[in-house]
């Protein structure tokens, strides 16, 4: 398995893994709401604000995930990853937990020092994130499943709190996403 930066010449591939993994567990009208999130992520892609990391195996995409920055009132280099999307034939196999550390260990190395996630604790445990309330940092949008507010210290220290409200990317600045 290759692990790497992704590239826009591949958008119309990563889309396509997205809409059929998250189709399969979440259901067609949520494939297609995630793909299209994922084309809109591609689309404003700036090295700075955007991430994206993918895992080949035998030439093709198996795996992908986005990080894109968060920003505060109060100043934080702070990045949000989702979505995630590991191939239906390759889940269970630590292939989403070796991208994550990967995109981790990137952002690491440029300084980040805060990741929040929003999603299951059961899998993001594994790779060091832990529930976060959201006195301690805001979510961007009103949460459905605030136990679901996820977040890492990228220095292994714990997480204080970030005073103020926080705000995303223009492709996740919509309620339906949260």
């Amino acid at each position: 398995m290759i692990l790497s930066v992704c590239g826009q010449d591949k958008s119309s591939e990563i889309k396509q893994l997205f809409k059929l993994t998250f189709s399969d567990s979440e259901g067609e009208s949520e494939g297609m709401l995630i793909a299209n999130l994922v084309e809109d992520l591609m689309a404003s892609r700036d090295q700075e604000d955007i991430l994206c990391f993918k895992a080949i195996e035998s030439n093709e995409i198996i795996a992908c995930i986005f990080f894109s920055r968060l920003t505060f009132e109060y100043n934080v280099n702070a990045f949000l990853l989702s979505p995630v999307a590991v191939h239906t034939d390759h889940q269970g196999k630590g292939v989403g937990q070796a991208l994550i550390n990967f995109g981790l260990n990137a952002l690491r190395e440029k300084g980040v020092e805060l990741v929040l996630t929003y999603g299951d604790i059961n899998f993001y445990s594994k790779v060091g994130f832990k529930v976060i309330d959201e006195k301690v940092v805001k979510a961007p949008w009103e949460l459905t499943y605030p136990e679901g507010w996820l977040g890492q210290a990228l220095n292994g220290g714990e997480i204080t709190q970030v005073p103020g409200n926080s705000f995303c990317v223009e492709a996740f600045n919509n309620p339906k996403y949260w």
